[in-house]
């Protein structure tokens, strides 16, 4: 029972997140029950990555299923922890006074919103998972969910951390331009990241593999899988 009730009290920090943004954010400015709040977000947002990854991980087969609901959250994770340390030091650098653990919630609401995003896409995608049988639409249509929801995301992030910083006035311009280009590496990292652990998708065609060797990059994958939708090979 105690379980249920955690379990239930993990899913409430997300939907007040989503319901009542500014509240959940003001919240954190104040550093309000903040461990509380991150372990809440770090298991919602890791469950329902797993459950878009395996989604799109079935288009190949279970144990692609499988590993992908490993790879997704870990991806999503793995990007923030990567990314993290960069933000916190320049910002303290420059004026701010947010702990790092208000640094790590911030963006782990960014990532926590991505992840909601993704679970309401997750019945169109699988509906076209059962209805084509074209791995190249099926992938571009998943990376334009994950384009998509990441750039939502990504809003909701620069939103964030403006609103926790802003009686920080000391060095405020320059954070946000640090800001801004953080948010640009924390995209790239995140792409390469997605590259260097592939497939999550998998290639019905190809047998499967934990990983594959480095070669190529993603943009010229996408570039690839793009002509061939569009009947240039």
């Amino acid at each position: 029972m105690e379980k249920k009730f955690q379990g239930k009290n993990h899913f409430s920090v997300l939907i007040n997140l989503l319901r009542d943004r500014q509240t959940f954010l003001e919240e954190i400015r104040q550093g309000v029950r903040l461990q509380s709040k991150i372990i809440a977000l770090l298991v919602c947002s890791s469950l329902f990555f797993a459950i878009y990854g395996a989604i799109i991980g079935l288009y190949h087969s279970v144990p692609q299923s499988l590993s992908a609901a490993v790879k997704l959250p870990c991806l999503y994770l793995l990007t923030l922890l990567i990314c993290l340390p960069t933000l916190y030091i320049f910002n303290i650098f420059f004026g701010s006074r947010r702990s790092l653990t208000q640094h790590f919630i911030i963006v782990l609401t960014a990532a926590s919103v991505i992840s909601a995003l993704l679970l309401g896409f997750a019945p169109v995608t699988l509906f076209f998972l059962i209805t084509t049988d074209n791995y190249q639409f099926f992938k571009l249509l998943n990376v334009a969910i994950f384009i998509l929801t990441g750039v939502i995301g990504v809003n909701f992030l620069y939103k964030g951390m403006q609103l926790i910083s802003e009686e920080d006035t000391e060095g405020q311009g320059t954070r946000t331009k640090i800001l801004q280009f953080w948010l640009v590496l924390y995209g790239f990292v995140g792409s390469q990241l997605g590259w260097v652990i592939r497939p999550i998708f998998g290639n019905p065609q190809q047998q499967f593999v934990l990983f594959r060797e480095m070669q190529g990059n993603i943009y010229l994958d996408i570039t690839k899988a793009i002509s061939e939708v569009l009947g240039f090979r």
